[in-house]
């Protein structure tokens, strides 16, 4: 897969995060691109989560820089974070199972209207007509919203928790480990529905664990190594050894990278946490 060079989405430029003694990023930049799917992969402490949590408004950076359709911002919390564009899917899906399909994608968000033009009531018809047109025309999935999630599969729950995610139309969508713990036809589940984001225009950012889920999955991949960016690569170009030999050795392929806004930056080694 190739992108076309457009304006970055987000752009990250020498960010750090302390927590104590820790320093969890002590250097990482990246781009993010229009309409590209970029894969973030590190062994465990190598930053991943932070910063995704970082670029959410979960943590706030010690130094550095992100920016947004190139302008600076301080992303203050995730509902700045959604309001900048962005949909987050966290590990753990947070869904409710004894609530339904579509109960569980407005979660918190229900839509309301006036009882007698004064008290407010969750618009289920509402609710139900979007829960539709989402599962339906974001995700082409066919599935009653009124089916309560403890009943769906493992890629059904995958793809109800990025549906949550689109509910505030965001452009860009973060996924953490989205195929963790799912059957084969699941993974494969959620690889259309990656690839469905892409062709509808979002950009993405996957952390898997999984290399070669990375592999079909994105058009470039990010490896972090103990709180800085190794190198950024174009995923045809890199094979899984390469990519396990930049997350063991924390060095570049092709030698030291020079740290700048195209997401390379050399790597050395220090304590850090995920």
């Amino acid at each position: 897969m190739t992108v076309t060079e457009t304006k970055p989405r987000i752009e990250v430029a020498g960010v750090q995060k302390r927590f104590g003694t820790v320093e969890a990023l002590s250097d990482v930049s990246l781009t993010l691109n229009e309409g590209e799917v970029l894969g973030l992969v590190g062994d465990n402490g190598a930053g991943k989560s932070t910063l995704i949590k970082t670029l959410v408004g979960i943590h706030q950076p010690d130094a550095g820089e992100i920016r947004f359709d190139g302008e600076a911002v301080t992303i203050d919390g995730p509902k700045h974070a959604r309001t900048l564009g962005v949909g987050t899917v966290y590990q753990d899906l947070a869904l409710v199972d004894e609530l339904s399909v579509a109960e569980n994608l407005f979660l918190g968000r229900k839509p309301v209207r006036k009882l007698g033009g004064v008290l407010p009531v969750i618009d289920e018809r509402t609710m139900a007509e979007r829960a539709e047109r989402i599962l339906r025309e974001r995700l082409d999935i066919e599935l009653d919203p009124d089916t309560p999630v403890e009943y769906l599969s493992g890629g059904e729950r995958q793809a109800i928790a990025i549906g949550r995610a689109l509910v505030t139309d965001p452009d860009i969508v973060l996924l953490d480990e989205p195929t963790s713990a799912l059957s084969k036809a699941a993974v494969e589940r959620v690889e259309q529905l990656v690839q469905q984001l892409k062709a509808s225009g979002h950009s993405v950012i996957i952390i898997d664990h999984n290399l070669e889920e990375v592999r079909s999955m994105t058009d470039r991949i990010t490896v972090l190594f103990q709180g800085r960016t190794v190198d950024t690569l174009e995923t045809a170009a890199v094979s899984r050894d390469d990519i396990v030999s930049m997350m063991v050795s924390g060095k570049p392929l092709g030698g030291p990278a020079n740290n700048g806004a195209d997401g390379q930056s050399s790597a050395t080694q220090h304590s850090t946490s995920d």
